[in-house]
């Protein structure tokens, strides 16, 4: 568990910010309006950075695969929110049919209620990692107690489900806070986003999905579908199933690898 935190840049400056208007109103009272619009100021910079889902202003986030990785010509494939046994074992064949490696982000709660499940995504090759316990509405309002529970709750469910440790972190709906950090260090996480999202959750177009995960495709990109809170097309099928083989046969047109994010840090 790593324990050396360091807040960041943004944290560090914005606590001096406020330690500098608190001195300033202190020796000088009429200067209280203008300390009290910057403050205000840098909150909302804080709050926006928290609500950019790939912002590194609050802390490292991996957005993109490290060089070796684009150097080998691999992009991540990532789902999110399940399992889900309505929606995951069709990826999971899907998967294996076009021999393509996938990063699962999993809610702590399924993986208790899905453990069968969630260890056959292990068996068949791909990773399953943290997106917290119970993919909270109000994740990013949370303090550092709840977010070590939350997370932590997570990360032991999945260790003793599948008996991996999750290494990478994602956010519900990529939001967070600037406690979130200092958690993710104390469980050895790294926070991940993405590159392309495909907007799968609400959007029932595969094509248009596939479309916005596609276009400009490179080396080291991080994709993100869902098979949980998957949206569905009007013959009730979950997008992603359809959606998928588009998006894999681009990765092979543009001679490009699909891995784990576990393989492509290696």
């Amino acid at each position: 568990m790593t324990t050396d935190f360091r807040p960041p840049t943004l944290v560090r400056a914005s606590i001096g910010l406020h330690l500098f208007a608190a001195g300033a109103v202190t020796m000088q009272p009429s200067w209280w309006p203008m300390a009290l619009t910057t403050l205000v100021a840098d909150h909302a910079v804080i709050t926006a950075s928290g609500l950019w889902p790939t912002s590194t202003w609050l802390g490292p986030n991996l957005r993109r695969l490290p060089p070796a990785a684009v150097a080998r010509s691999e992009v991540a494939l990532t789902i999110d929110d399940g399992p889900d046994p309505a929606v995951t074992p069709f990826v999971l064949d899907l998967l294996d049919r076009l021999d393509a490696k996938a990063t699962f982000f999993c809610i702590g709660t399924r993986v208790r209620a899905h453990a069968a499940l969630a260890r056959e995504i292990v068996v068949r090759g791909h990773a399953v990692e943290n997106h917290s316990d119970r993919h909270r509405h109000d994740f990013s309002l949370l303090g550092p107690k709840r977010f070590d529970r939350e997370i932590g709750a997570a990360q032991q469910a999945i260790a003793d489900t599948v008996g991996v440790v999750p290494r990478f972190f994602r956010a519900p709906a990529g939001l967070r806070n600037v406690f979130l950090e200092g958690a993710l260090r104390r469980h050895d996480l790294t926070l991940t986003s993405w590159t392309r999202r495909g907007f799968d959750t609400v959007r029932t177009d595969p094509g248009r999905v596939a479309g916005r995960l596609t276009a400009g495709l490179a080396a080291g990109h991080i994709l993100l579908l869902h098979d949980g809170h998957a949206a569905r097309n009007s013959d009730d099928v979950p997008v992603i199933v359809e959606a998928l083989p588009l998006v894999v046969a681009a990765i092979r047109g543009a001679a490009l690898a699909p891995v784990t994010l576990a393989m492509a840090m290696r």
